[in-house]
């Protein structure tokens, strides 16, 4: 090849290179529930881009990454899904109900994968479980049967409890149905139920002490962003008023809070990473079945149930995944 070609030839393949990277690069967008500086949701982003690397995708390499963190404020869970939607990414990881509904009004046609969401049918996030149908899919964080489980953990380490409030976001439509479901199941268990606020900070304080008013009282928390956001305050106000308290995530006893049982939700994370990569590979959200939960846990905080002066029963302790002493 005479040079003259060959560094023409040259010149034309390195003039390729950047329009060949752009081409490889993929890009997704994350709409995360919490504040940046909150360790649960670090920990579940790492766990879904650890998966996302051992699938083959890495930020800087073939993939780009846009992170958003709504700290669980409405007007910024908007905010941040048009901005991602605006990126044109190849596909949305949305975890909750609320982040969902925000990615979804901001677009119809962009691949959203869910996670912890409650009811995605009710929601009109899917037509579906079997078949999405839409341009969304993902993965449930639990089924209404779980209810009456809540409830009978309750009576079984606090068998006093007579009176049950439920914490409860009343803007987020599949936490509500998740509410009735409690609500629904609590007398046969003998309890009274109230429906409490956990829309922010004032609401809760304000709920929260109107009913510890009253005696026999205890607290299920049934989940959301809005109670991930506040769950300090939660922990707090719960052990002020002496309420024992089952929550839907480990997080909560892991910060003081007394039991909680739920599904893995860093596996959630790890099993919506799969479902990116097969979008990105060319399938389409419409044909990609939500799953349920697989793995459940339940932990307890021994410390915190001597302050309440909880004997913790025993089959419980022998169920419990993990024990915080």
């Amino acid at each position: 090849m005479k040079r003259r070609q060959f560094i023409t030839l040259l010149g034309g393949a390195a003039a390729a290179w950047p329009l060949a990277a752009h081409v490889a690069e993929r890009r997704i967008g994350v709409l995360m529930p919490t504040a940046a500086d909150d360790p649960a949701g670090q920990s579940r982003l790492t766990a879904f881009l650890q998966a996302l690397a051992q699938l083959g995708w890495t930020e800087g390499g073939n993939a780009r990454i846009d992170i958003r963190w709504s700290a669980g404020d409405p007007d910024r869970i908007r905010r941040y899904a048009a901005e991602l939607v605006a990126l044109a990414p190849d596909v949305v990881l949305a975890p909750t109900s609320s982040t969902v509904a925000a990615v979804q009004q901001a677009t119809g046609t962009l691949p959203i994968v869910f996670v912890q969401v409650a009811d995605p049918v009710g929601a009109g996030f899917v037509a579906g479980l079997a078949r999405p149908g839409g341009n969304a899919t993902g993965f449930t964080v639990y089924e209404y049967t779980i209810a009456p489980k809540w409830l009978e953990l309750l009576k079984q380490i606090a068998p006093r409890v007579t009176r049950v409030g439920l914490l409860r976001d009343a803007s987020n439509v599949a936490e509500m149905a998740l509410f009735g479901a409690v609500r629904s199941a609590a007398p046969a268990m003998g309890m009274d139920s109230s429906p409490l606020t956990v829309r922010d900070a004032g609401e809760i304080e304000r709920d929260v002490t109107a009913f510890a008013r009253e005696p026999n009282g205890g607290l299920i928390v049934l989940g959301g962003a809005a109670a991930a956001v506040h769950r300090d305050q939660i922990i707090t106000l719960a052990a002020r008023y002496r309420l024992p308290a089952v929550y839907p995530d480990h997080i909560f006893v892991t910060t003081g809070g007394l039991i909680s049982y739920g599904p893995d939700r860093l596996d959630q994370y790890r099993r919506a990473a799969s479902y990116v990569d097969r979008i990105l590979k060319g399938e389409k959200p419409a044909d990609l079945p939500v799953q349920a939960p697989t793995k459940y846990e339940l932990a307890i905080n021994l410390k915190t149930a001597k302050n309440l002066g909880l004997d913790m029963p025993t089959p419980v302790l022998a169920r419990a995944d993990e024990v915080i002493e």
